[in-house]
């Protein structure tokens, strides 16, 4: 089927699906990915139970999709992507990288209280370190990142409020995710140096 305007709403999927894998055009597979977004975040967040992470695993499934969208046979889209979210997350679930050790040391357990108080502070630092590193951004990417994390955004509404295309949006959000992740590592490597040059100060 030959599409005259791939962003009519009333093109099927697999005709999208179709017209990508002749024309390996990346806006069919933004089309196909901005249906069912919704979702995708509803499939992962049921798995992963924080929204934050959720939203980084969409963009990882997006990701996956460019890829895997030419490699498989897809009669039903809707149904392909469900399975894809879910294996994905199932993965990333059993992945080592996701089961937190620690070591039990009985002279520094923490009365209840003070556990408490201890995250509370963490949570304050990692807060800080986060607003620090949101004004190294550029300005697109700060805007971006903040509606999408902080205010819960989705990539349309995002688009409608400040003016940026949909395709630019997300990769101002991959950007500076992938910025802000590198600034906070750095400034945790920094305050671990000053710590460790002045003990018990």
């Amino acid at each position: 089927m030959f599409i005259k305007d791939i962003n009519d709403p009333g093109v099927a999927d697999i005709d999208l699906v179709t017209r990508y894998k002749k024309d390996r055009d990346i806006n069919i597979v933004a089309l196909l990915f901005q249906r069912y977004m919704d979702l995708l975040f509803g499939v992962c967040l049921k798995y992963f139970k924080e929204p934050e992470r959720a939203k980084d695993a969409v963009m990882q499934i997006f990701e996956e999709l460019v890829i895997k969208l030419d490699k498989h046979e897809i009669d039903n889209f809707k149904g392909w992507l469900y399975t894809l979210a879910k294996n994905h997350c199932l993965m990333q679930l059993r992945s080592p990288k996701t089961i937190k050790t620690s070591e039990f040391h009985a002279e520094t357990m923490q009365s209840g209280e003070d556990s408490h108080l201890t995250a509370v502070m963490e949570k304050e630092a990692e807060f800080g370190r986060m607003e620090k590193c949101l004004e190294t951004l550029s300005d697109e990417q700060q805007k971006t990142v903040r509606l999408f994390y902080l205010e819960n955004k989705s990539y349309k509404e995002i688009a409608e409020i400040t003016g940026i295309d949909w395709n630019k949006v997300r990769s101002f959000i991959q950007n500076g995710r992938r910025n802000l992740k590198i600034c906070m590592e750095k400034a945790i490597i920094i305050e671990d140096k000053s710590i460790s040059k002045f003990p018990g100060q």
